[in-house]
């Protein structure tokens, strides 16, 4: 197929093999099943096959970006081992997981070249949940991991109810040599939104105005359409295209954006980079103001409003069950 080429600016890959997961943490970014979209916007996901298609058809400018395979959990994918090794060699893979699946199988079936590159943090990153996944088990198998030359690290949101465990956590994991890092939380604990952001209204709720906004990353969705940012992912509004369509291809563009106010933490924290340097956010977003009458009856009557007009039934002949 034809290259897809993704620009200099580009910061970061997400390859949202699954937004499943088979942990319920009350503080997932995701959001709750039941108050979520995220079995609308899972539904007919794409093969391992079509995945490593899909991946195998972008050309990356910059050698040092890989391309990350997360959720949801991405391990709980059918086809998962069968994406990895269907991947050309050379392209730089990264993996998100909470490691609850057998560590043997897949030291087995996967080579530690798919998750190998020179980085200043680990390629295969673990995330720990208190009360979910057991620390314990975590270490042991990254210490399986370590041993079968993976570079492994775990992670840990720093949840304002658990950060002393989390401190505790920390601790006791470099003491044993394995490299623990702690995430900002992100999110509103009823009072406060808790994390640092560029554009503080965009992450209220509480308004709705028009921006045009351009992002430095490509999100790709279970079903392997591309969305503009995490919001439009989660919530399941108008792709931008289909990573399999022959026609796609990345535009840097500012895109016009009805929903301003109603932004996902991702997008627009204040963060480190790929080079871990802080300061970088993923969107630029420019020209707001308030929405018209005529927007905003025509945003109350569609819901995709002004995400531009693609047609899911036209590309059904890139979307397997």
């Amino acid at each position: 197929m034809e290259k897809i080429i993704v620009p200099h600016e580009y910061n970061y890959i997400g390859a949202f093999v699954s937004l499943g997961c088979n942990l319920t943490c009350d503080y997932c970014i995701n959001l709750n099943e039941e108050n979520s979209t995220r079995k609308s916007v899972s539904r007919k996901p794409m093969s391992g096959k079509d995945w490593a298609k899909a991946i195998n058809r972008l050309s990356i400018l910059n050698d040092d970006l890989p391309i990350t395979l997360q959720g949801g959990e991405p391990t709980i994918h059918k086809d998962f081992y069968e994406l990895v090794n269907g991947v050309n060699d050379g392209v730089k893979l990264d993996l998100l997981t909470n490691m609850i699946f057998d560590v043997d199988e897949f030291i087995a079936k996967i080579d530690p070249k798919k998750f190998t590159r020179e980085a200043k943090y680990a390629a295969i990153r673990v995330s720990y949940h208190p009360g979910q996944n057991d620390i314990d088990d975590l270490i042991q198998k990254a210490k399986k991991f370590d041993k079968a030359g993976f570079y492994i690290g775990i992670y840990a949101v720093m949840v304002p109810q658990n950060q002393e465990h989390i401190k505790a956590v920390q601790e006791k994991c470099l003491a044993q040599g394995i490299d623990f890092r702690i995430k900002e939380y992100l999110g509103f604990d009823g009072q406060q939104w808790h994390g640092t952001y560029k554009y503080d209204e965009a992450i209220s709720q509480k308004v709705e105005k028009y921006c045009d906004c351009k992002t430095t990353e490509l999100i790709i969705a279970p079903s392997g359409h591309v969305f503009r940012c995490h919001s439009d992912l989660y919530e399941n509004r108008t792709p931008i295209g289909h990573i399999l369509d022959l026609n796609f291809d990345i535009e840097q563009i500012h895109r016009p954006c009805y929903v301003f106010g109603h932004c996902n933490p991702c997008d627009i924290k204040v963060k480190t980079n790929r080079h871990q340097i802080f300061g970088h956010t993923s969107v630029d977003i420019q020209n707001i103001r308030e929405l018209t009458k005529e927007e905003r009856l025509a945003l109350e009557n569609n819901a995709n409003f002004g995400l531009g007009l693609y047609n899911y039934e036209k590309d059904k002949e890139f979307i397997h069950d």
